[in-house]
């Protein structure tokens, strides 16, 4: 019997749903998930194998104008997103328009490789402004297949799915079949304690932020793990602790609990908040924190 392998990337606007797509494809968590922009950094490769088949599927920072050194790392990640892939998926979402950067618009309808264009939360419109959009892209990207989607009603994903597999070349597994990611565990310790900043700090917080996983030790019945999160300003770090510890107790409590799901095993972990001055903007930093790949 043959085998089918190749990678499948994802790319388009912030917050189009690509990390609730991934999600719904791998049927774990990988990707953070957040009502904010801007929440995925890295590119994530999540794994499905079947008996005969392998996916490898890349989700990638929205595309964006880069406004300081991180940002550009994070395009510059998207732009590796064009080079492996054997079929691209470019998302986008009702009632939008246009891609942020013309560069990457023009390496979309020009691609030599298949592109499926998925317009995404399809629950949240109508049939006459659904009709309108499926028009408009086929006109814009009119080497695309269109398929109209909601991932997070997980409506239409299995046929994108089974179209990926048709798809796909002929290739050995290209990791173990029971891998789910390429992604360390404190990969995943880092993105869980980032995903509950995002959701409980506003305004520049979440985005002046890193993590790093100091220590990951694992027993047979428990994890203990030590985590520092980097911010740029005294400040920052006083709004991160919040009155006598209760704002990063609360993220603590959450991310132990997501993690003993993720891991499944008790889990113990300790905090702790330094300053990293202006380490967005600093080249050295952005590669120490697996972003600068140049």
């Amino acid at each position: 019997m043959s085998h089918k392998a190749g990678f499948v990337n994802i790319i388009g606007n912030p917050n189009v749903g690509k990390s609730t797509l991934m999600n719904a494809f791998v049927g774990e968590r990988l990707s953070i998930i957040t009502s904010k922009a801007q929440t995925t950094r890295h590119r994530i490769l999540g794994i499905v194998n079947g008996d005969d088949f392998q996916v490898l599927f890349s989700d990638t920072p929205g595309i964006i104008k880069p406004a300081y050194e991180l940002q550009s790392s994070m395009m510059d990640f998207v732009k590796s997103a064009f080079e492996d892939a054997d079929v691209l998926i470019y998302m986008v979402e009702v009632g939008e328009k246009e891609l942020k950067d013309e560069a990457f618009f023009n390496k979309i309808i020009h691609s030599k490789i298949p592109v499926l264009l998925l317009l995404n939360k399809i629950d949240k419109s109508n049939q006459e402004q659904l009709e309108e959009q499926v028009n408009l892209w086929k006109e814009k990207v009119p080497n695309a297949e269109l398929f109209p989607i909601s991932a997070l009603e997980n409506f239409n994903v299995t046929e994108v799915f089974n179209r990926i597999l048709e798809l796909l070349p002929e290739s050995p597994a290209y990791y173990p079949k029971d891998a789910l990611t390429d992604k360390p565990e404190r990969f995943f310790v880092n993105e869980t304690i980032r995903e509950k900043i995002l959701l409980h700090y506003d305004k520049e917080i979440p985005y002046a932020v890193e993590i790093e996983t100091e220590e990951f030790i694992e027993d047979d019945d428990i994890i203990r793990i030590r985590a520092v999160i980097m911010v740029e300003r005294e400040t920052q770090k006083g709004i991160i602790i919040g009155h006598k510890g209760a704002a990063i107790k609360r993220v603590g409590v959450e991310a132990r609990q997501d993690l003993e799901k993720f891991f499944g095993k008790q889990i113990h972990i300790e905090m702790f908040v330094k300053v990293n001055k202006d380490w967005r903007s600093n080249a050295f930093q952005l590669r120490r924190f697996g972003y600068n790949q140049k």
